[in-house]
Formats: structure tokens, C-alpha cells, sequence
């Protein structure tokens, strides 16, 4: 079983990465730079997806029989990676905003 302190870490840390990068597309765009704009929103889903290949894990413990106990930090984490996954939608229709 995975520390559950380093587990939520990876979380925050690539959950973060994500959001910041979502952002610096945004300002790319605004910019009018839209191929670097895509560039960094591709990289943002890199970060994305290593937060939830984590998240899945958790669940994927939980469900058995390593019961994960319910820590403010892991709500933490959890909001931490909700909110990266709606600023990558949010900061892609602005993009084709900017675009038109």
C-alpha cells in the first residue's frame, strides 16, 4: 500500500501544475499566441492525468480492502484536482473565444 501523505502530494503537486499551465495558455492567447496556447494546454493535460492515475489508485485502494481514511488534506487534493479539471475546460472555450 502507498503512503497516503505522498499519494496526496502527487496529487496537489500535478493538480497545481495543470492550473498553473491552463492559466499561461490563457495568457498566451490573449496574446494571440494560439499554437502556444495549445502546446500549453497539451501539457496541462500531461499533469492532469498523473493526478488522476492517482486518484484512481486511492479509489481503487478503498474499494478493497485498504479502507483510506478521510483527512482534510485529501479534500484538499481532491479540490485541488477538481478545480484544475474545470479551469482546463473553462480556459479551452475562452481559447476558442479568443480565437474567433
Amino acid at each position: 500500500m502507498m503512503v497516503l501523505e505522498e499519494a496526496v502530494m502527487e496529487i496537489i503537486v500535478n493538480a497545481g501544475q495543470s492550473r498553473s499551465l491552463c492559466f499561461e495558455a490563457l495568457h498566451a492567447a490573449r496574446q494571440g499566441n494560439f499554437d502556444e496556447a495549445n502546446s500549453l494546454l497539451r501539457e496541462a493535460d500531461g499533469y492532469s492525468r498523473q493526478a488522476h492515475r492517482m486518484q484512481t489508485k486511492l479509489i481503487e485502494q478503498d474499494a478493497g480492502e485498504a479502507r483510506q481514511p478521510m483527512t482534510l488534506i485529501m479534500v484538499h487534493a481532491q479540490d485541488h484536482l477538481m478545480n484544475s479539471l474545470l479551469a482546463r475546460e473553462l480556459c479551452e472555450e475562452i481559447l476558442h473565444l479568443y480565437q474567433r
